[in-house]
C-alpha cells in the first residue's frame, strides 16, 4: 500500500514538473515569435533599399534571408 502511494505521489511531482517546464517553453515560444516580428518589421524597413540595389529581389527571399539571420543569431536574455 506504502509503495503505491509513493508512486501516485511521485507521478504527481512529475505531473507539476511537466507543467512548469510547458509555461517555461512558452516564454521561450514568445520570445522566438517577438524575434521574427522584429525581422519581419526589420524587412519591411529595409527591402526598398535593397530592392534598388537589386530588381530581381522578391520581398519573400529578402525577408527569409532576414529571417534565417536572426534565428542563427544568439538570444539576449534582460
Amino acid at each position: 500500500m506504502k509503495s503505491r502511494m509513493r508512486r501516485v505521489q511521485a507521478g504527481i511531482i512529475q505531473a507539476r514538473e511537466a507543467q512548469a517546464r510547458a509555461g517555461a517553453n512558452q516564454v521561450t515560444g514568445n520570445d522566438q515569435v517577438r524575434i521574427e516580428m522584429q525581422s519581419f518589421l526589420q524587412a519591411l524597413r529595409s527591402y526598398p533599399e535593397r530592392f534598388a540595389r537589386n530588381p530581381r529581389l522578391s520581398f519573400a527571399e529578402h525577408c527569409s534571408g532576414l529571417v534565417q539571420t536572426a534565428k542563427a543569431e544568439p538570444r539576449r536574455r534582460d
